[in-house]
């Protein structure tokens, strides 16, 4: 065991589970446990909602896969993961104002929510529900196997009882805290990201012998390295500005994201989370992804990519510091983690539960079934990463994908378009998941464009024309 590192570890996630203590005080209180369990009784300020939308977009692809992949691509990858710096801005922008005003109205605690106001069908719901829970699966298995690879690295257990320590940290203080702890420990976890990104990048760069001669060991190993064509020249222009697509503009459609803009205070602090947000993405997004390339001269020959963070961060820094740098990693993955449990969770509970299966249930009776049912989904979660993908960044990126193209024209559209209805909504949700999974498995970048693209117009053109073919939504909805 290496104590000095695993000491500042263990420092950090018993501050954590202080905090959700001290949130669960909160869901005592209030009144509606349904709106402080999901939302934090949307008192989010300015500063915490940007560093909770960062954390929770900032997962284990940016500081895992990120760098893995940062490290075999090269310079190229860090180019198209920067298309990443616009997604707060975008997501408060488009949806911001206009979405929480309407979330308000409708009283709605999740996206379904207010699909299911928005729209007035069943069958929207259903599938909104349905292709939250199938892709959100998909996306807490890639962070629970990050948790759980960084312990396994870190500390020298087995895999499995790394994933086993992780899953209990991160349950326990979900079940006890809800949305707020969630948000604040997300706050805690951002400000560490930064921290942990600027030391390990730092300490990498002086361990390399400075950024001229890490560049001239990189062009000496492969020149492909240094270009903005990846390793391989597979990073064509098409398919970096496809992938924009996926990792900028549609991350306006992510549930994840989206209940963060329906939760704060009030615009002065969406205003301030504008600002904030996009700075700090920036900055974190940056950093990870160099600090992957510049591993490379420094550690060659990594079989294993997705573990480039956590043995750069040992190799260039001080065992006391690099625990409190890992922590950041630690970090990123457990506020991801969080967040896709409580969504998930209020998806069954909420969306599926409480709107046809017993609209009447007590408050009493609510609480039990959330905490069971997020219980029962980190188990589920627990069992389905016991055996790990080589690279998780690609379960990560096939779960956001799959979100986006069901999600993307609904939502925007039900802001934006008066004339799109139900009918329209579903044909473009049903379109979106089905060519997405299609194109995923029998023709990836068809055309040397990102899979995402083609689902996403799709999607859009049986939206507009199924809506207009069909009957306007009611008076009383818009």
């Amino acid at each position: 065991m290496n104590w000095p590192v695993i000491i500042p570890l263990i420092i950090f996630l018993a501050s954590i589970f202080v905090v959700g203590f001290w949130s669960s005080k909160f869901l005592k209180r209030s009144d509606s446990f349904l709106q402080e369990y999901f939302l934090g009784s949307r008192e989010l300020g300015g500063f915490i909602l940007a560093m909770t939308m960062i954390a929770t977009y900032g997962s284990a692809s940016s500081f895992i896969g990120g760098p893995g992949i940062a490290y075999t691509q090269g310079l190229g990858w860090v180019l198209l993961a920067m298309a990443q710096v616009a997604t707060g801005y975008f997501v408060l922008m488009v949806l911001g104002k206009k979405f929480a005003i309407y979330a308000r109205k409708y009283k709605a605690i999740t996206l379904v929510d207010f699909l299911k106001q928005r729209y007035q069908s069943k069958w929207v719901v259903l599938f909104s529900a349905f292709s939250i829970i199938i892709f959100l699966f998909s996306a807490m298995t890639a962070q629970w196997v990050g948790g759980a690879r960084l312990i396994e690295s870190l500390t020298g257990l087995s895999y499995t009882s790394a994933l086993f320590i992780f899953a209990v940290a991160v349950l326990f203080y979900v079940i006890i805290g809800g949305f707020r702890a969630v948000a604040l420990t997300d706050t805690i976890q951002g400000v560490v990201m930064v921290f942990g990104t600027l030391i390990i990048l730092i300490g990498t760069i002086i361990a390399g012998g400075g950024i001229t001669n890490i560049m001239q060991d990189l062009v000496a190993e492969n020149p492909n390295l240094v270009t903005p064509f990846g390793h391989d020249g597979g990073l064509t222009p098409a398919y970096v500005s496809s992938f924009w697509i996926l990792v900028g503009v549609g991350v306006v459609a992510l549930p994840q994201v989206t209940v963060r803009a329906m939760s704060y205070k009030n615009a002065k602090a969406m205003h301030r989370a504008l600002i904030t947000g996009t700075i700090v993405v920036g900055f974190i997004m940056l950093g990870m992804h160099l600090i992957g390339v510049f591993a490379r001269p420094i550690l060659p020959g990594i079989e294993v990519a997705d573990s480039v963070m956590p043995l750069i961060t040992l190799e260039v820094l001080p065992p006391w510091l690099a625990g409190i740098v890992l922590a950041a990693p630690m970090a990123a993955i457990m506020s991801t983690v969080d967040s896709l449990l409580l969504l998930v969770s209020s998806t069954v509970v909420k969306d599926v539960y409480l709107n046809y299966i017993k609209p009447d249930a007590a408050d009493k009776e609510v609480k039990k079934i959330t905490i069971g049912t997020t219980s029962a989904l980190g188990i589920l979660v627990f069992m389905l990463a016991l055996s790990p993908p080589d690279l998780l960044i690609w379960l990560n990126l096939f779960a956001f994908g799959g979100l986006e193209a069901a999600f993307i024209w609904p939502v925007i559209m039900g802001l934006y378009w008066q004339r799109g209805n139900k009918h329209g909504a579903l044909a473009s949700m049903i379109v979106g998941v089905a060519s997405y999974i299609l194109i995923h498995t029998f023709a990836p970048n068809l055309l040397g464009l990102h899979t995402v693209v083609f689902p996403i117009v799709l999607s859009f053109i049986f939206f507009v024309v199924v809506s207009l073919l069909t009957k306007s939504a009611n008076e009383a909805v818009l």
